[in-house]
């Protein structure tokens, strides 16, 4: 089973194609696993893996990740994750591609190290606009899932953890001003519900300088999501080096 390992944290991943990588977060907030991508609007595993090497993986806690728990954890930890997953593969450059949960990894990875970044694609993106009463309760859901599995975690480290996850502004885990600092190229699938808020997304397009709006994405047939996604990462791809 490929999976690395991080301090006391078992990190589960898969790896499809071959080429130039691509790092896919998952939607599913908490719940952020490989599965997730098949029931998604689009299913970026099948639909890259021809041209790009596809690399997904399961957060902390999620699918087939396991990993303490503290009341400390929150975004960083997870981007920590995304750069130990990268290092572990040797991978010094890549895109990424985040669906819900996912806008705020990769934006996280870009503020760890925007070199490691050639372009990203943020799908439906949550974000904060009136609705943390519904990001605690997917939060608190996911936990009494896997509570068992963590006795020694107390409900204040439950509660801290939730509010160092969903209590930020904006995305969560970047400012305003980061985003309109931005130089890497982005494309943006907009999102319209109360995870993924319309708002949301077309912020972050109008922040960043080289950002792209897609608002109609979610009927790949209808919409040409799939020529639009994989044209974007092919024209962002480096040359190959000789």
């Amino acid at each position: 089973m490929p999976e690395f390992r991080r301090g006391k944290a078992v990190l589960y991943y898969e790896v499809y194609g071959e080429g130039y990588p691509i790092l896919l977060f998952a939607p599913g907030g908490m719940r952020s696993s490989i599965d997730f991508w098949s029931n998604s609007e689009w299913n970026p595993i099948t639909a890259l893996s021809s041209n790009f090497q596809v690399i997904a993986m399961d957060q902390r806690n999620a699918g087939k990740s396991k990993a303490p728990i503290t009341g400390s954890d929150g975004w960083k930890i997870y981007t920590e994750d995304h750069m130990a997953l990268l290092d572990h593969l040797g991978i010094d450059t890549c895109h990424l591609l985040g669906g819900c949960i996912g806008g705020p990894y990769c934006l996280g990875i870009i503020k760890a190290n925007l070199k490691r970044v050639s372009a990203a694609v943020l799908q439906q993106s949550i974000g904060a606009d009136d609705n943390k009463d519904a990001f605690y309760g997917l939060f608190d859901s996911w936990a009494e899932e896997i509570r068992h599995r963590h006795p020694s975690v107390t409900p204040k480290e439950w509660k801290q953890f939730r509010s160092n996850m969903f209590d930020g502004d904006f995305v969560y885990n970047v400012d305003r001003d980061f985003v309109s600092q931005i130089e890497t190229p982005m494309l943006v699938l907009m999102g319209d519900d109360v995870y993924h808020p319309e708002v949301i997304s077309r912020e972050i397009a109008n922040l960043a300088p080289n950002a792209k709006l897609i608002e109609k994405w979610k009927n790949p047939e209808i919409d040409n999501t799939l020529e639009t996604v994989i044209q974007f990462l092919v024209s962002k791809t480096p040359a190959a080096q000789p």
